[in-house]
């Protein structure tokens, strides 16, 4: 996040070429249209004098210019931050030509120096678009007191008052600002999302897959046990042999036991990673704790105590011992992953993970004992890319938050921030930290009631006795 510009708060992928130059010459072309049409009917349709000739010229050079563009590069060519800003310079200072020679600021097209700067705002850099809108108000204002004049019948000429002059050019420079930052605005926060988005998505495969693994060496486990046990047995068949028909060749005794040892060792080594990956209940859904603790378990050793705390909500009434079991998905532990991990970076010596349960509802809270979140952004907290300057060493946390929120969500969760120090909050001091609330309808996330583990799936197959 260290890119200068528009990249700010957007990653180095974000800033390569993406304007294409067949959509510029396109636009080109139809501006083109526009001014020749424009002229045309003026000069044949209205007693205004034009310089017509002058006029096609520079018409004219915007037309060969397109024709040269077209010949040299391919219209599917992505151009570069600086290669699009030159194109667009020139349509500026054309533009600005044709104005010099039809009146200035007094003839209302003056109003197109609007879409050159609002087009740069889309896809160019803030520095680009801010060099071209520095180079528009300057056009502007040269085309106030210097320009070719409007006549009317050849004697008449045609010029606002000043107090309107000033007023166009203040509405033009005004409209200009407005629409470019607002383009650029958007533009930023879609380029946000959608890289925010495909950042969850990297994370919701890469947890994905993890899941995934136990199954993988489970299958894996259950197709090379048969091999590895027929290989023990001919190996001890074959061990018998040899020390009945060459008792004097103990070099063979020993290699054909070397043999069986290691089979067996495959074999051991591949029973423990099927036990490690079984697909039995335990993998689909987990109690409460198992998951919490799963989730904060990379961060459970960098120097900052992690508390839990399990109970039922106040007032509901506790039928047995258990905590309840929700499902085990990989969107609930990389979530909550990222809401510990977010604890632990601003945390002085303890996060607190509490975890409350009724009839209808899960709640999460993820507390530290930290500074909490800066005010000025809580309201905020959850949207991609978010940065505070009172956390700028921190790029991470507006982007892990949106990936968070964006992954519970999928469950059903709701998420809310707070600080603990918050009026009306009664709270021990330590807990003035920040505070993370994730609430489940229960029925969303609630593995089903079996009394137990119940029984595994069959993974290993009827052979399972010979391994």
């Amino acid at each position: 996040m260290n890119q200068a510009d528009r990249t700010g708060l957007l990653p180095p992928e974000a800033m390569t070429p993406r304007v294409r130059l067949g959509t510029l010459i396109n636009l080109r072309w139809l501006a083109t249209l526009g001014q020749t049409v424009t002229v045309v009917f003026v000069s044949l349709w209205t007693s205004l004098t034009l310089e017509m000739g002058l006029c096609f010229l520079v018409i004219g050079v915007t037309v060969a210019a397109n024709l040269l563009a077209m010949r040299i590069y391919p219209t599917t060519t992505r151009l570069a931050d600086r290669a699009a800003f030159w194109f667009l310079l020139f349509d500026l200072c054309q533009l600005a030509a044709l104005l010099f020679l039809t009146g200035g600021l007094n003839n209302p097209f003056a109003l197109l120096f609007l879409a050159p700067v609002t087009s740069s705002a889309t896809a160019l850099s803030l520095r680009s678009t801010c060099t071209l809108g520095a180079v528009a108000v300057a056009l502007i204002s040269l085309l106030g007191g210097y320009h070719l004049p409007l006549t009317l019948g050849g004697d008449t000429a045609l010029v606002l008052p000043p107090l309107f002059l000033w007023g166009f050019w203040t509405a033009i420079v005004t409209g200009m600002l407005f629409l470019a930052g607002f383009a650029f605005r958007l533009t930023l926060e879609t380029e946000r999302m959608s890289n925010a988005l495909l950042a969850t998505q990297t994370a919701l495969s890469r947890e994905q897959k993890l899941h995934d693994l136990g199954g993988v060496v489970a299958a894996a486990a259950h197709e090379l046990g048969t091999p590895l046990a027929t290989i023990t047995l001919v190996a001890s068949e074959l061990a018998d042999e040899v020390s009945e028909a060459l008792p004097d060749r103990t070099d063979l005794s020993d290699d054909t036991r070397l043999i069986r040892e290691q089979a067996d060792r495959c074999r051991d080594i591949l029973r423990s990673m099927g036990r490690a990956g079984k697909r039995d209940r335990h993998l689909g859904a987990a109690p409460l704790e198992a998951i919490l603790r799963e989730a904060a378990e990379p961060h459970s050793g960098r120097g900052i105590a992690i508390r839990y705390d399990l109970a039922p909500l106040d007032g509901i009434a506790v039928t047995d011992g258990r905590k309840p079991a929700i499902r085990r998905t990989p969107e609930i532990i990389h979530g909550l992953r990222n809401l510990i991990q977010n604890a632990v970076d601003f945390a002085r010596n303890e996060v607190w993970i509490d975890g409350r349960w009724s009839s209808d509802r899960i709640i999460v809270r993820i507390i530290d004992d930290g500074p909490g979140y800066p005010p000025e952004v809580l309201f905020r907290l959850g949207d991609p890319f978010l940065r505070s300057r009172r956390r700028r060493d921190y790029e991470g946390m507006g982007l892990g938050l949106f990936i968070a929120k964006t992954l519970l969500a999928r469950t059903g969760a709701a998420l809310a921030f707070d600080n603990g120090s918050a009026p009306g909050r009664n709270r021990p001091p330590t807990r003035g930290g920040a505070i993370a609330e994730v609430v489940w309808p229960r029925q969303r996330i609630g593995a089903p009631e079996t009394g137990g583990l119940g029984e595994n799936g069959p993974v290993d197959g009827p052979d399972e006795a010979a391994h």
